[in-house]
């Protein structure tokens, strides 16, 4: 995998045009100045689990005495159940019900940005491949950066392109989300029963 399809594959699952209703609707009480305070702090705060995970998944895999053939199995499945509820979302959102008041951490750090399916994804890439740590950091970071380009721009990208093709393109990126787990999952198994 090179570097800029490793940052493609985070970019989907990070799903930032997915996430805009859901960061709008969560930002909107707040004053313009705080939004965006609290978006930033959001967005780095992901980005350190994301981190944490990509260099510490070995280890945390370790301690856990767990095989990397069943992260990727569990990870496929995570990640079919995020691409099927984008495809076709439940009532209450992506993510369920919502709390009120200034978000802290849950929902837009974890699990909207860096959800399990993300921390998965960078775990993998990083006990599958210790030794291309450097790349990894730099696909997760191109990721990270498009992302929050998009959800800074969020207000003026939902009024051009309207909630319609906000939808379209969700359920798009759920669609490539779903390929994407079956492959892993597949890679999982056959590693597995190899």
């Amino acid at each position: 995998m090179t570097v800029a399809s490793a940052a493609l594959l985070l970019f989907l699952i990070l799903d930032p045009l997915g996430n805009i209703p859901v960061f709008l609707s969560l930002l909107r009480a707040l004053p313009p100045r705080r939004q965006r305070i609290v978006l930033v702090r959001e967005l780095v705060i992901a980005l350190g689990v994301l981190f944490a995970f990509l260099w510490g998944g070995k280890y945390a895999l370790e301690l856990m005495h767990l095989r990397q053939e069943s992260v990727s199995i569990a990870g496929g499945i995570v990640l079919f159940l995020i691409g099927i509820r984008m495809i076709f979302p439940p009532p209450e959102g992506l993510m369920g019900e919502i709390p009120d008041g200034e978000p802290f951490i849950v929902p837009m750090a974890i699990p909207l940005i860096a959800g399990p399916s993300g921390m998965a994804a960078v775990m993998l890439m990083g006990s599958n491949e210790p030794g291309r740590l450097n790349d990894w950091s730099l696909a997760l970071l191109i990721a990270w950066a498009a992302t929050a380009t998009i959800l800074f721009f969020a207000t003026v990208l939902y009024r051009f392109l309207g909630k319609r093709v906000l939808i379209a393109i969700e359920r798009l990126m759920g669609m490539l989300l779903v390929a994407i787990s079956v492959q892993m999952f597949l890679d999982g198994l056959s590693a597995y029963l190899r």
